[in-house]
């Protein structure tokens, strides 16, 4: 079994990525990696429908519920909900910095209440025997000082929560845009590390900047995890090494043409439910990432995938296709 953290390696919670089918596919390459759910509302969950927002595959498992909301007894309700559906965790979305996420009153910005997020963990706390875990920031705007970010995790943690994933850059709430937050301010891991040698009863989980498995190696160092997103969701096959080298699972881990092998029944019983193919076959653009072929096996999926009659077969057909190229690349 792997020691130590459970959180040990994250894929992060991806608007628009980290959908059910893209976790199922993840599933496949690591047993052990953490995996979360796109943010749900809290609205969407109580006043919308819990069951497309909570629905997820077994194998999926072990897998958080990353929540967006701000009401404790709302955040209570819902983590009665993703218990009652076997969710193993529940995280608070302290970190995204959208306009549409502030105006609802619960993201990056409530990194200025750390009474209300306190008050939310405990109130989830009491409502779910799942633990709570917090997504966050180092800083927002001008409240970006090591104490104040100490202060935020010192009054949460009071409330029960034991784990946070620190993206290391500040976020400004007005000016910049969501994609601008993740790579113009400056990342400052060492702030992070800080915080873990403040708190070593907590676990500390980085994140921001980290695209390679030699990274998260560096890291594990000096805090508990390591968060990886879109570099992940860009390259999906490099999970395919986060058992053996970070969890030490000495099992080999599944070629790419393996893996897509166990994921096309998935496919085709997806689609025998009314899913449409390009809703999956989305997921897999990165999959030959820069092998031979990979420009023709995205050039595939891509303009055939929403064309009326593809099936299953049109993945087949475009592995095929990177089969060729790169025969045709050794042959040279």
């Amino acid at each position: 079994m792997p020691e130590g953290s459970a959180h040990r390696f994250c894929v992060a919670p991806m608007m628009g990525c980290t959908d059910r089918h893209f976790r199922y596919l993840l599933r496949l390459l690591s047993r052990h990696a953490c995996l979360y759910t796109e943010m749900v509302t809290t609205q969407a969950l109580l006043r919308g429908d819990a069951q497309r927002h909570l629905a997820f595959d077994p194998v999926e498992t072990p897998l958080a519920l990353q929540l967006g909301g701000s009401e404790p007894e709302e955040m209570a309700r819902c983590a009665a909900l993703a218990a009652r559906w076997g969710y193993s965790e529940l995280n608070i979305n302290v970190g995204c910095p959208s306009e549409r996420v502030r105006s609802g009153r619960f993201g990056a910005c409530l990194m200025a209440e750390p009474g209300r997020v306190a008050r939310c963990v405990a109130a989830m706390g009491e409502a779910a025997p799942l633990p709570v875990s917090v997504k966050t920031r180092i800083g927002i705007d001008q409240m970006d000082s090591y104490e104040a970010l100490a202060g935020f995790v010192s009054q949460v943690a009071e409330a029960g929560c034991g784990s946070f994933i620190v993206h290391a850059r500040k976020a400004w709430l007005k000016g910049l845009n969501p994609r601008q937050n993740r790579e113009i301010p400056p990342l400052h891991y060492v702030r992070v590390h800080r915080l873990k040698a403040a708190f070593p009863e907590l676990e500390i989980v980085v994140n921001g900047g980290l695209d390679s498995l030699e990274t998260v190696r560096a890291q594990l160092r000096r805090v508990d995890g390591v968060m990886l997103g879109r570099a992940v969701y860009a390259n999906p096959y490099l999970l395919a090494q986060v058992d053996g080298l970070v969890y030490g699972d000495p099992r080999p881990p599944p070629s790419r043409h393996e893996a897509l092998e166990l994921y096309l029944p998935y496919v085709e019983a997806q689609m025998a439910r009314g899913v449409p193919l390009a809703r999956m076959t989305r997921h897999l653009m990165g999959w030959f990432q820069g092998l031979p072929g990979a420009r023709s096996w995205r050039r595939i999926l891509g303009e055939q995938a929403r064309g009326p009659g593809s099936d299953v077969s049109l993945i087949a057909q475009a592995t095929a296709c990177v089969d060729d190229c790169g025969r045709r690349a050794r042959a040279s």
